[in-house]
């Protein structure tokens, strides 16, 4: 009888399931397409804040289906974060969308990515520059003390459809002030240029438009972007990457990497539609 409890007992213990296997602390959904949510840390995981990982699931053919998410929290945090659109057939996605606290998902703990303070040369201000859940990685660096030791300004720029997608960014924007490691490096530090593009809204317009039209300057008091002075950090869908590394040029700037700094650099491994 002994034995067989003590047979029950080792059979009732959670079991990871899932190679790679992380538990979901956490889930917001934030619009009909947009959804955060928070699971356990790897003790191995070490990243600089803007940095991706593959993420997923299992498949229907029982293989890993994987994506890359930029990680939302700080390097600093005890968990990650990330944030996703919702894709009704998207293969990854229309299942990732209905986790929930105590679920598992499959996380490789191998951080890459090219929107780190590394690929960029020593400047004044550093521009963050997102559409909809490109957002992510800026979430990672407003949070970073590294951000604002290395800054005088940082201005996040981020532009969605509507007014609800901006929710996200607004919220942890708003919750800075608060933040016992960061509050006080941020105050008057943290510029943020929201902007919708089909809802009515303060701010309209696409974020090139803003920049080469020389809006967002005038807006925010700032003079027009100096390769001597301003960095930039790009990410959203590939099309919105091209338009925007040709105005940052047309500036003056050069694209960057982890092997080269320069002036500005992109985030090529974007999660974009059909996800």
């Amino acid at each position: 009888m002994n034995d067989l409890n003590t047979l029950n007992e080792t059979t009732a213990k959670p079991v990871r399931t899932l190679p790679d296997a992380q538990t979901v602390t956490s889930v917001k959904h934030w619009t009909d397409r947009l959804f955060s949510f928070r699971v356990t840390r790897p003790q191995s995981l070490r990243f600089r804040s803007g940095e991706f990982v593959m993420i997923g699931l299992m498949g229907d053919n029982g293989k890993p289906l994987l994506r890359a998410y930029s990680i939302a929290s700080p390097s600093w945090d005890e968990e990650l974060e990330f944030y996703s659109i919702k894709v009704p057939d998207g293969p990854l996605t229309s299942k990732l969308q209905h986790i929930e606290p105590g679920d598992e998902i499959i996380l490789r703990p191998k951080p890459v990515g090219t929107l780190v303070h590394d690929a960029l040369l020593p400047g004044k201000r550093v521009w963050f520059l997102a559409t909809g859940t490109g957002i992510a990685p800026f979430a990672s660096l407003m949070r970073d003390p590294e951000t604002y030791e290395k800054f005088d300004q940082v201005i996040m720029m981020h532009t969605c459809r509507e007014q609800a997608e901006l929710d996200y960014g607004r919220e942890l924007v708003e919750s800075l002030a608060d933040d016992p490691l960061i509050g006080e490096m941020v105050a008057g530090k943290l510029l943020y240029y929201p902007t919708t593009t089909r809802e009515e809204s303060p701010r309209m317009g696409r974020i090139t438009d803003n920049l080469s039209s020389g809006k967002v300057f005038a807006d925010l008091g700032l003079p027009p972007m100096d390769p001597a002075t301003d960095r930039a950090m790009v990410c959203g869908s590939l099309a919105f990457n091209v338009d925007v590394k040709a105005v940052l040029e047309g500036f003056g700037l050069r694209e960057g990497a982890n092997s080269e700094p320069q002036e500005y650099v992109v985030e090529k491994a974007f999660v974009g539609d059909g996800i």
